[in-house]
């Protein structure tokens, strides 16, 4: 039987022009709902003169990801992957939710993947939620992701509308050019490194009782090798965007400012500019972010006028009182790495539940754990050493 599986693995085609690494693309196909034409179009361009496999089954990806596994670990490194979901009017394809459990189950399925996403829906609902959900998901599989890894088609391609005049082309050609320019970025991807990481740390926080604040305070002792940057953003230090006309927004950030001046300007764009890396610490206040973490998300678009962030890794600490972490880490995905171009690294996310004050420490395993984050990090930003391999395989394991 699994001969039998292997073997209807996809199509696959040999590239038309120079040859590179080979492009696996996940797309999930459900009995009797075939991908509409303009998907397959798009698809088709993005796809256009490469080498590419495509799964289309949950028995598909079973199988390619036994064949990966035979293959040894180091080879598998930042193995190419483009999640490709055709929506239909409804948002929902079973065999995406068949392959969305899998990976759920199987926690290191994608460990040395790199990937991105083309979703293309036939409402102008569900696109962007169905992709949060994926990368967060394929992430927490250890799956990193480029900066900006989302291209969406929605029924209208309204979306678009801004891309194509910038592109001087129509609403479709401009789709198409999308997803052709993200699976350039996934095949040339390469993870950024440092002898010594700058990282940047900002909260809101100055309750001495914070669970999140008491994690970092912790995490922090096993990062001494690191160049840390902690910015408070607190109540009455950050006005939230309001919104200004593109050219303003644009002049101010050529000057490297922003209308409203502050802590935004003096301290924390200088702090983003110098970073090979944001550590966001986020209490979840009511399945959000606090206000003052999304002001600063907001008012990084005058910066991001004139910088792309693709270059820079993005990680959390994200606790809640009870429940929905998930949802506070997928709102910095679709802020920060769909938008910002922050990249995103495995398992970005240290997701924790403390409700009491103090509880967070008391949690069993939280050193542990917190250890492991912290070599997760090194891993993901430090030049690599053989010595630290061991290390590694136990900070997976415990993540």
């Amino acid at each position: 039987m699994e001969e039998a599986v292997t073997q209807s693995i996809m199509t696959e085609q040999t590239a038309a022009r120079t040859p590179g690494r080979r492009l696996t693309v996940i797309a999930p196909r459900e009995e009797a709902a075939a991908p509409g034409s303009r998907f397959e179009e798009v698809l088709g361009s993005a796809l256009d003169g490469r080498e590419w496999r495509r799964v289309e089954k949950e028995e598909e990806l079973r199988a390619f990801l036994r064949e990966r596994s035979k293959r040894g670990a180091d080879e598998q490194e930042e193995e190419p992957l483009l999640f490709a979901l055709s929506l239909g009017k409804t948002g929902i394809n079973l065999e995406y939710i068949r392959m969305l459990r899998f990976l759920r189950e199987h926690t290191n399925a994608l460990e040395g993947c790199v990937g991105g996403a083309l979703v293309d829906g036939r409402s102008d609902l569900y696109t962007k939620s169905v992709a949060r959900e994926l990368v967060f998901t394929a992430n927490r599989a250890g799956c990193a992701f480029v900066g900006r890894p989302l291209v969406e088609g929605t029924k209208t391609l309204s979306n678009f509308s801004i891309v194509a005049r910038n592109m001087d082309t129509d609403l479709l050609s401009a789709y198409k050019k999308s997803a052709a320019i993200l699976t350039d970025e996934i095949l040339e991807f390469k993870r950024p490194v440092s002898e010594r990481p700058s990282l940047l740390v900002l909260h809101a926080s100055s309750h001495p009782n914070s669970n999140t604040f008491a994690l970092w305070g912790e995490l922090k002792g096993f990062l001494t090798d690191f160049q840390i940057t902690e910015i408070g953003l607190r109540n009455g230090t950050v006005s939230d965007c309001s919104g200004c006309p593109y050219k303003m927004c644009l002049h101010f950030g050529e000057n490297e400012s922003c209308f409203y001046g502050g802590v935004m300007v003096e301290d924390v764009y200088p702090a983003v500019k110098k970073a090979d890396a944001i550590l966001m610490l986020c209490p979840n206040y009511n399945d959000a972010l606090s206000a003052n973490l999304t002001a600063f998300i907001n008012r990084l678009t005058a910066l991001f006028r004139i910088i792309r962030f693709y270059d820079k890794a993005l990680f959390a600490v994200v606790v809640s009182g009870y429940s929905g972490s998930d949802i506070v880490a997928e709102q910095l995905i679709a802020a920060l790495n769909m938008n910002k171009t922050f990249y995103l690294p495995p398992r970005f996310a240290l997701m924790e539940t403390a409700n009491a004050p103090g509880a967070a420490m008391k949690l069993p395993g939280i050193h542990e754990r917190l250890r492991a984050f912290a070599a997760h990090m090194r891993r993901t930003l430090k030049v690599p050493e053989r010595s630290r391999k061991e290390t590694d395989r136990s900070a997976r394991k415990i993540l």
